[in-house]
This record gives C-alpha cells, sequence and structure tokens, in this order.
C-alpha cells in the first residue's frame, strides 16, 4: 500500500536501502583526485589572485576534466572575491569552496590588489605542483595582520554527469561548525604535523587529506541547508527523494519504470515525480539515464570491456541503444569516448579538460534531452 503524499511520517519510518550511500557513490564516480595542498602564511596587506579552472587544470594536474579548490582560514580573517562579484568575508575557521572553476582572489583588505601578474601567478602553482616551492608559503606587505590560509585544489569528472558540482553554488561558504570536536580541525592538525615530521609518503598522505577535508565540507554544506533549499545535495534529506536516489543508485541496470519506482519508495507516481523534480531537477528516469552514462563512462575509461558488456551492465539490451542514448549525452560515440579518455588518462600533453565549445554544445545536449 502506498502512502500518500501528505503524510511523510510513513515514509520517514520506512527502511533506508540496504547498503545505500548516494554521496559516496557519486564521489567514487566521478573520481575526486587531490592535485594540490599547500599553507598561505600572509600579513596585511595581501592578495592572491587564482586564475580559472582552465588555466590551471593543465598546469597542476593534466589529464583532469575540472578543478575544484577551497581554502580553510586557520588564522585572522580575509576576503574572497569572485570575477563582478561582491566580496564575501571570511574569519578564522570558514571555509570557500570555488566549485565551477572560475577565477577569484584571497585577499586583506577586500580590496588589496593582486601583487604578481598573470603569467608569474601560473608560474607559482607550476612550480608548487612540482613540489619545488615549500608547503608554506609566506607573502604580503608586513603588516600587523596575519593571515593563515590552508589552500586544496582537487580534480574531478564533470563530464557525463556529475550531480555534487551541479548542486553547488558559485562561491560556496562553509563557515565554522559550533561542535568543539570539529572533524575538519583534526584534519588540519593531522595535516600540519604531517608536514612537520616530514615522514616517508608525506606527499601522499597530506593529498588524501586533502580530499577527505572537501568531503567533509560537502557533508557540512548538505548539513547546513536550509528546509527550502533544492537541488541534488537537497535531495538527499528528502526521505522519499533520497529513497527513490537510492534504489537507483543501488540498481542502476534494473529496467526501472517510474510506477516501479514509485512503489519501492512506498508514494503515488505522480508524487514522487513532483517531489523528485522539484529537487533534482529532471524527473526520476531521466536522472537514470544520467547515472547510468555516468557508469558508462567509468567503465569504458577504466577498463577493456566491449561496448556491448558496458550496455548490459548499466541497463540497455542492446548495443544500438545504448550508443545512441551515450552519444545523445555526451556528444560522442563509446568508443571515441573511451578513446579520448584512455589517451588522456595516459598522456600530460592532451590534458582532459573541458573546453568552451565542448562545454557549450554539452549544456545544449542536456537541454534537447528535456525536452
Amino acid at each position: 500500500m502506498r502512502a500518500n503524499n501528505d503524510q511523510p511520517s510513513e515514509v520517514l519510518a520506512r527502511p533506508s536501502v540496504e547498503g545505500a550511500d548516494i554521496l559516496s557513490d557519486v564521489l567514487r564516480a566521478v573520481r575526486l583526485n587531490a592535485a594540490l595542498f599547500f599553507l598561505t602564511d600572509a600579513t596585511t596587506p595581501w592578495s592572491a589572485q587564482v586564475p580559472s579552472g582552465s588555466t590551471l587544470t593543465p598546469v597542476i594536474l593534466p589529464g583532469a576534466q575540472h578543478l575544484i579548490s577551497y581554502h580553510v582560514v586557520l588564522k585572522g580573517r580575509c576576503w574572497c572575491r569572485g570575477a563582478g562579484g561582491a566580496a564575501l568575508g571570511l574569519e578564522a575557521g570558514d571555509v570557500v569552496v570555488i566549485p565551477h572553476g572560475d577565477p577569484y582572489a584571497l585577499s586583506h583588505p577586500a580590496d588589496a590588489p593582486g601583487a604578481w601578474p598573470p603569467d608569474e601567478v601560473v608560474e607559482f602553482f607550476h612550480l608548487m605542483a612540482k613540489h619545488e616551492l615549500p608547503f608554506m608559503v609566506e607573502e604580503g606587505g608586513g603588516g600587523s595582520e596575519q593571515v593563515q590560509v590552508l589552500c586544496g585544489f582537487l580534480g574531478c569528472d564533470v563530464r557525463p554527469f556529475n550531480p555534487i558540482l551541479s548542486a553547488l553554488p558559485r562561491v560556496l561558504r562553509v563557515p565554522r561548525a559550533p561542535d568543539t570536536h570539529d572533524r575538519l580541525d583534526s584534519l588540519i592538525e593531522f595535516a600540519m604535523a604531517e608536514r612537520r615530521e616530514q615522514r616517508a609518503g608525506s606527499d601522499s598522505v597530506l593529498l588524501r587529506i586533502a580530499e577527505l577535508m572537501f568531503v567533509e565540507v560537502v557533508r557540512r554544506h548538505l548539513e547546513s541547508l536550509a528546509p527550502e533549499q533544492t537541488g541534488w545535495l537537497a535531495g538527499l534529506r528528502d526521505p522519499i527523494v533520497a529513497r527513490a536516489l537510492a534504489l537507483l543508485h543501488r540498481h542502476p541496470a534494473r529496467a526501472w519504470t517510474l510506477q516501479a519506482l514509485a512503489d519501492e519508495s512506498a508514494v503515488s507516481r505522480s508524487a514522487l515525480a513532483e517531489r523528485f523534480t522539484h529537487f533534482v531537477g529532471v524527473p526520476p528516469m531521466h536522472y537514470l539515464k544520467q547515472w547510468r552514462m555516468q557508469n558508462a563512462a567509468r567503465m569504458l575509461r577504466d577498463g577493456d570491456a566491449k561496448v556491448i558488456a558496458v550496455a548490459a551492465a548499466v541497463g540497455y539490451e542492446s548495443e544500438a541503444a545504448f550508443s545512441r542514448a551515450f552519444t545523445r549525452m555526451v556528444g560522442t560515440s563509446p568508443a571515441s569516448w573511451r578513446k579520448r579518455r584512455q589517451g588522456a588518462g595516459s598522456s600530460h600533453n592532451e590534458p582532459d579538460c573541458i573546453n568552451h565549445r565542448e562545454h557549450r554544445e554539452h549544456r545544449e545536449l542536456q537541454r534537447r534531452e528535456l525536452l
């Protein structure tokens, strides 16, 4: 018996799908990978310009599709200003995330001019990525106020589907947690100790810590979302949407219909379609197509299974139907995708980042798919 959408208590009481961790599922699929992690110790006046992700990705993480940056203010205060945006004030303990690869600047005071020309900024990141600069970088004008910022840069996939990125704003500020036993503080202390002691494997440990810190920031953002907030992350907190997402992620190759998914989610078909679309932005069956294509892209990139085997693994009965769906969503055939992605992953001379033309084409293909 299905619960009415006006009776959420019945849905809340329903157990979650066994073994489903949707956030971890997506993080694995989009290949989160730390690229850079360092500490800036600055005195006022101070300004650090960060170029766009399309400029930095080939420099610090060749082969990645996309670059996310985040900064944790450890001491003092500073401001973050995006291109054409207002300055966002940051206090000690705050984290700022730039998830979409926009250029930005960190500074104190807010209007402090950049100290380095663009080519020197790019060279700085190039040398930092090659480990030719120290972990702690000292900058600024020698004034009385000190600012310490821990800087992290991570690569990830954005094509064919990354719902986490689509759910994040252009600039995300996550304030310090009120909990005295903050996990982020523990990770920072671990990173500092690791850097001081310089033990074998320290670089690898620091990069893994950078990934963990980003995941913790996303979790904190998820927990702080307002009740009226929409988006994929907000959907994880809605009992109806979360269960439907868990079912689709747990069994992506199943021959789902909207009715079957509604039955498993204990709601009516219309209630599920309306609520799912309200939060996630697309209907459930369209989301399933996107998630299947992301899984298929990963299998094509990381393995040598034939296209027909990949098609079957993500729920398509024929190779032709799968190839049409993949090409329509991604903009290239499965075979071409495999060739380009495996080639990019083995060569630092062909970075697998999205140029502006590809991005526009991909968005247009997604728009058509919604029509």
